[in-house]
């Protein structure tokens, strides 16, 4: 029998001392629970993933550093394997790029190292800029407690000659260290991979992930075991640290630390707008911890977005860490203001009000003074948003709060936002969701809350940024349950999961039988393409669907001609 722990960690990228005591702390528990091998993910040491600290001088003699600590920490618990991700140096020299490598530590010693091969994912970093591929060879594997484990990193799993060839030196188990960060039928793709990798390798397979936010991206864990013939039988937590201990029988047979049965795992996981909400919230909790913001501050305008927006702030950090700021103009509606007020109440926030109508008066007359023409139309609009960004900016200055956007992925596709207004801020909680499931998203926080979170007249109300007299979103947009369909088609495409693409592209085939149809089509695309130059000065959202965008999803020029 062989007991392993799957270390399922939330390691900070850079901190390699840090991640590394953590380390060290999580073998030691591990040890003393009786395990016989520790495996942690993909480039634990340093985080997933460094990008150009590699370049850093002095980055990678602190991984040196960390290793040898790790050997001699693995030397006074003999009895335990430690398999973990590093980046290692290239045989090629002192410029060469360095490997994404598995290293096994026992006994004070390195036992073995495994280079990842296949550098390219999809929708994550792309480690082809800063790493090496590990050179071909035949397969490694140790002896661990009477079990022949081969070893494999990363996308290597899905690599049909590195398969093939550990299945040729019949392991009776896999190891695989990976990264996976998570969106919406990433984990579903994640369970389909690991069993036929499981099936093609005619053994055992442990994944072991890591778990947290870095940046935009967040890593949901769900560390797992497939079994041939079986699929996946275990999955870790998600969302959250976990170290579960299994153990593997003869037979290639897995159980619980006791021998006892492991539990079913769902197949569907997570309901979609619980996954959006435990995403967001994990995200925003770390990169405010990373970043060093113990609170963060929202412009609260009675809408739908910064509603959601305040609300999901206060499940990550607390209501006292949150704080909202009402900033109403001569245009906004007394129900907006009290829909504000509701609002803090029932989330229970600092709620400040910062009325801007002398300051968008001053502005009209200084223009109308200097240029010989008022401020009217488009620009008068925009400046009430100027405006109110510039407050929140100097608020954030002043109290050193991290300022949130409040914008949707609806809003973000077509351009219907002012650049240095509403788009100030450091992160977007909820630019990769559409507006429709923003509307979805508030009414799952208040049923799970069993009471009103975000006001049901909120929810209500039509959609408008209360710029000018009667405005609606709806005047300037198509209705957001058609122009989300054929965003959905547009933006992501085949990206998205199958189910949700057949749908958008039937509905975009449907508008095109129409002149009218063809005409809204034509526009949202020329929408899309003539607001890039604001996605590319937007603050980072938080990666929850296929294609996000910013730099690990849909990525196009701003001077391009559309077709």
């Amino acid at each position: 029998m062989l007991r392993i722990t799957l270390a399922q960690l939330n390691p900070t990228v850079g901190d390699i001392e840090g991640n590394t005591q953590r380390m060290a702390a999580a073998a030691r528990q591990a040890a003393g629970e009786g395990a016989q091998l520790i495996v942690f993910g993909e480039l634990a040491v340093t985080g997933f993933q460094p990008g150009d600290l590699l370049a850093e001088p002095g980055f990678l003699d602190r991984v040196d550093a960390a290793l040898a600590l790790l050997q001699r920490e693995s030397a006074a618990l003999p009895d335990l394997h430690w398999v973990l991700g590093a980046p290692t140096a290239h045989a090629g020299g002192p410029n060469a790029l360095p490997h994404d490598s598995l290293l096994v530590l026992q006994g004070g010693q390195l036992r073995l190292s495994v280079a990842r091969r296949q550098l390219a994912a999809q929708g994550d970093p792309d480690l082809r800029r800063h790493f090496a591929p590990g050179p071909a060879g035949a397969p490694q594997l140790l002896d661990i407690g009477g079990v022949r484990v081969g070893f494999v990193v990363g996308e290597d799993l899905q690599d049909e000659a590195t398969t093939a060839a550990l299945a040729g030196a019949a392991p009776g188990l896999v190891v695989h260290i990976g990264a996976r960060s998570s969106c919406l039928g990433r984990r579903a793709r994640h369970h389909a991979e690991c069993a036929q990798a499981s099936e093609r390798l005619r053994a055992p397979l442990v994944s072991v992930q890591q778990v947290g936010g870095h940046d935009d991206l967040v890593y949901d864990g769900g560390s797992l075991a497939a079994v041939p013939g079986a699929g996946v039988v275990f999955e870790a937590l998600r969302f959250e640290e976990d170290a579960p201990l299994l153990e593997l029988h003869d037979g290639g047979r897995l159980s619980g630390a006791r021998g006892q049965a492991l539990a079913d795992v769902l197949t569907q996981g997570l309901p979609l707008m619980e996954f959006y909400r435990r995403q967001i919230v994990l995200g925003l909790q770390d990169y405010a911890r990373r970043c060093g913001f113990a609170k963060v501050l929202v412009g609260s305008s009675g809408g739908l977005d910064s509603a959601l927006t305040l609300a999901l702030a206060v499940q990550a950090l607390g209501a006292q860490n949150v704080v909202g700021v009402t900033m109403p103009s001569r245009f906004s509606t007394a129900g907006s203001v009290q829909d504000s007020l509701a609002l803090g109440r029932n989330l229970g926030i600092e709620l400040l009000s910062h009325p801007i109508a002398d300051l968008v008066a001053a502005y009209g007359g200084q223009f109308q003074g200097s240029f010989g023409q008022p401020l009217a139309g488009l620009a008068l609009e925009n400046v009430q948003a100027r405006i109110r960004g510039t407050v929140l900016m100097e608020y954030s200055n002043t109290f050193g709060h991290l300022l949130l956007t409040t914008g949707n992925k609806s809003e973000i596709s077509v351009g219907y936002c002012t650049l240095y207004g509403d788009t100030c801020g450091g992160l977007g909680l909820i630019g990769d969701i559409y507006k429709t499931e923003a509307f979805e998203l508030a009414r799952h926080l208040n049923a799970r809350a069993g009471r009103e979170l975000v006001p049901q007249a909120v929810i209500d109300k039509p959609p408008s940024a209360e710029l000018s007299p009667g405005q609606r979103d709806d005047d300037s947009l198509p209705p957001y349950p058609v122009l989300d369909e054929v965003l959905k088609f547009l933006v992501e495409g085949p990206a998205l999961p199958p189910a949700q693409y057949q749908a958008a592209r039937a509905f975009v085939e449907e508008q095109q039988r129409s002149e009218e149809g063809r005409a809204l089509v034509q526009r949202v695309r020329r929408l899309m393409a003539i607001s890039e130059y604001k996605r590319h000065q937007a603050a980072p959202v938080l990666r929850l669907r296929p294609r996000p965008f910013g730099a690990y999803g849909r990525q196009m020029p701003i001077a391009a001609r559309l077709g």
